[in-house]
């Protein structure tokens, strides 16, 4: 197992009346014992199949040739979809240096794009600068009818229109989205079938932002050379102790679980996550999304925020060590001690820094990690640690199935629904009747 977790720090008997006590969290943990229960339920009826996602396999050749395809004679592959249907692939993406600040210029080819957001100007922008001949794009939205996904892709089709391209568009695009439902609608499969573009099957029983471990986090993965074999070991190492029949206690995702209902129970309305990596950034955005849309229903859930260290020490831990104590920390750090340039003696000392003599940049890393978690719990803010040695595939394919089995367990202790977004929907029906109305 990778992933190293420990509670300590968020625990009244270690940091003082201002940590979670032992009672809530054995409340906590009772709670979470009866949502293991549900879940090995959904295992053993098949009711969720995300649980059996990490043990297959029959399915990663198909994603690979899929991949081998959009790579051929391409410079860039741009993936189309929002939330769920994108997050997860730029989380994969990101150990292959995409939209790390910097290093992602000089990514090698095919250059990999992700337009989740639907900002006009950007997208008019980047849809002019891409070479078109040499282009592939995957269009991917669940259900088809998302609409920002939709507008996406008919744009697409347009610009092929009008560079001449207008006869291949099953040469240069790849749809993903559920088979078509028999007397339902697909729009996507509408729009892009008659076209010629094939489609690779979303799972019908795997939600958007659940769908990391499918073909729409991995076939991303894919594109960019990643070993998604070990992605979904990496997820099976996760689960194993829910597997094995470990307690709560003993099961790192449902302790995790537990920490998070004893934390809500005790007035920690926001949960922060702050990685110390640039490679982490889009995990936990990832996981704001999938937090927020599985945990904040019926007057439940805490408000994630998503951190990035150390550069976030500078912008926000003020708030977080001065500001109200109504907060979990996860603070999350690879082994990066040794790792980087090291300083020069004679520079260091110029600089009036003599302790840097001989440092590498990860050494100061790895001291500012272990620094924030120590310093949140001398100053009362109960604070969760998770620390992974070497952030590989497998690594991080642990890390992804931890914390979505953590925030299923979550819901199941809380009594909401981890898998439907009712309040979403709402907005997205009233955003297209506007747009409607003109």
């Amino acid at each position: 197992m990778a992933l190293q977790q420990s509670i300590d720090l968020a625990l009244e008997a270690h940091i003082g009346g201002c940590g979670l006590p032992q009672a809530a969290l054995d409340a906590a943990l009772e709670k979470v014992g009866e949502a293991m229960k549900r879940l090995s339920e959904d295992d053993s009826s098949g009711r969720l199949p995300l649980l059996h996602m990490p043990g297959t396999t029959e399915d990663l050749a198909s994603i690979c040739e899929a991949a081998a395809w959009l790579r051929r004679d391409a410079t860039d592959v741009v993936f189309l979809g929002t939330g769920g249907s994108s997050l997860g692939g730029q989380t994969l993406a990101q150990l292959r240096d995409y939209a790390v600040p910097g290093a992602g210029r000089f990514t090698e080819s095919p250059r990999v794009h992700f337009l989740d957001n639907l900002d006009p100007v950007t997208f008019d922008h980047i849809l002019h600068k891409l070479p078109h001949s040499s282009t592939r794009f995957v269009a991917i939205s669940k259900s088809g009818g998302t609409g920002e996904t939709l507008m996406q892709t008919i744009a697409v089709l347009s610009e092929f229109s009008k560079a001449g391209l207008r006869a291949q568009p099953g040469d240069m695009m790849l749809g993903l989205s559920e088979p078509r439902k028999q007397g339902g609608r697909n729009a996507l499969r509408d729009l892009l079938e008659p076209e010629g573009v094939r489609f690779l099957e979303h799972h019908t029983g795997i939600g958007g932002r659940y769908s990391v471990l499918n073909n729409v986090g991995l076939l991303p993965a894919a594109v960019l050379g990643l070993n998604i074999d070990a992605i979904r070991e990496g997820a099976a190492e996760a689960y194993e102790p829910f597997r094995s029949g470990r307690s709560a206690k003993d099961a790192p995702a449902a302790l995790g679980a537990a920490l998070n209902v004893a934390a809500a129970g005790q007035g920690k309305g926001i949960a922060v996550a702050m990685a110390y990596a640039d490679r982490l950034e889009r995990f936990t955005r990832w996981w704001v999304q999938l937090w927020a849309e599985s945990i904040g229903k019926d007057g439940h859930g805490t408000q994630p925020v998503a951190a990035i260290g150390p550069v976030d020490q500078h912008s926000q831990l003020q708030l977080y060590l001065a500001g109200p104590n109504d907060k979990l920390f996860t603070v999350m750090t690879t082994g990066v001690a040794g790792k980087g340039p090291r300083m020069d003696e004679k520079l260091a000392q110029r600089a009036g820094e003599t302790g840097f003599a001989g440092k590498s940049i990860g050494d100061l890393v790895a001291a500012q990690g272990r620094a924030t978690a120590d310093t949140l719990a001398k100053n009362g803010r109960p604070t969760r640690r998770i620390h992974v040695e070497t952030l590989d595939e497998r690594a991080l394919g642990e890390l992804l199935m931890h914390f979505m089995l953590e925030t299923i367990l979550t819901g199941y202790a809380l009594g909401v629904d981890p898998f439907d977004q009712p309040a979403v929907e709402e907005g997205k029906i009233l955003a297209k009747q506007y747009l409607a109305q003109g």
